[in-house]
């Protein structure tokens, strides 16, 4: 797949897959990354350059918010984020956008009028 198209494609998707996934429980960014790579295979492996921006972006249009954590023994702290509750209102908004553009999208593609 040609890089430019596959990170367009991921730009357009990424804050709506961390507000999913912050909806289950708050998380610090390695963890949101390793869940990402889980669950999308290679096609969501992110490097921490491209995550930390869309957590501040999302905070700062407060839909998530962060708190340190208490240091626990050999364990430092970390920083998590979890949705507000406008976040998850976003969220229910932007995945009944992406259900309907994802469907338009697929009833093109698959759409052979040739026939």
């Amino acid at each position: 797949m040609n890089l430019k198209y596959e990170k367009q494609l991921k730009k357009g998707v990424l804050e709506i897959l961390v507000l999913r996934l912050l909806a289950e429980e708050a998380k610090y960014g390695y963890l949101i990354i390793q869940e990402l790579r889980e669950r999308g295979g290679d096609l969501f492996s992110l490097k921490e350059g491209t995550l930390y921006p869309i957590l501040y972006r999302l905070e700062e249009d407060q839909l998530v918010e962060s708190q340190w954590s208490a240091p626990k023994g050999k364990e430092t702290a970390r920083k998590y984020y979890k949705i507000t509750p406008s976040g998850r209102q976003e969220l229910i908004q932007m995945t009944e956008l992406w259900d309907a553009f994802s469907g338009a999208v697929t009833t093109v593609l698959h759409n052979d009028q040739s026939k």
